[in-house]
């Protein structure tokens, strides 16, 4: 597996609750939509990117990458999202981020491949290290187009969790030390504390 072999896929389909029903992907940091935040940072690890996103599809495609909405207008989670890249990507390998954690490791695609690569499984997961144990980062997740079926399955049986999917189906721990990097911003609160620099 290499980097072209790979789509990266940045998650902005939810619906924005905590932020008060916006449109997470396209609230800014540092003056830029976070959701181009994600894009530019994932776009070195990978042989070409995509969005997930729900609502305001024409502004997402005028950063010229392809758009894919989940097929169910339910907003049912990152499953969903995780299922748009699957169906429409033109690669084996998929790497999700969230649009909300602009600081994710430049790194994380060849840590989640070389665990891939050691393991001879379908998918791994991002962790973060803490004493005595490690703590799962769902939404970082190498999922190879094999879990296509199982996925569709699961959400018909209204699986929404993350990670009891990904474990269901095998997956690995990529173990980072930095808990900073993966600092997400769910609300404006969180933006501040981002900008601020305390993650």
């Amino acid at each position: 597996m290499t980097p072209a072999d790979i789509t990266g896929l940045v998650l902005a389909g939810g619906q924005g609750s905590r932020m008060l029903g916006a449109d997470k992907g396209l609230v800014e940091w540092q003056g830029v939509p976070l959701a181009q935040h994600a894009m530019r940072r994932l776009k070195p690890q990978v042989g070409a990117v995509a969005i997930n996103a729900n609502r305001n599809a024409a502004v997402y495609a005028a950063w010229q990458v392809p758009v894919w909405p989940d097929a169910d207008d339910r907003f049912p989670g990152p499953l969903a999202g995780l299922l748009a890249g699957l169906t429409h990507c033109a690669t084996d390998w998929l790497v999700t981020v969230p649009c909300d954690s602009p600081l994710f490791p430049t790194d994380l695609v060849a840590r989640l491949m070389q665990v891939v690569q050691e393991t001879n499984r379908p998918i791994a997961m991002a962790a973060t290290a803490r004493p005595g144990g490690s703590d799962p980062q769902p939404v970082f997740m190498l999922v190879h187009r094999c879990l296509l079926d199982p996925l569709v399955q699961a959400l018909a049986q209204d699986e929404r969790r993350v990670r009891r999917w990904a474990e269901s189906c095998g997956c690995v721990m990529a173990v980072f030390d930095d808990v900073s990097a993966f600092a997400n911003a769910n609300t404006h609160e969180d933006l501040a504390a981002l900008a601020a620099g305390r993650g």
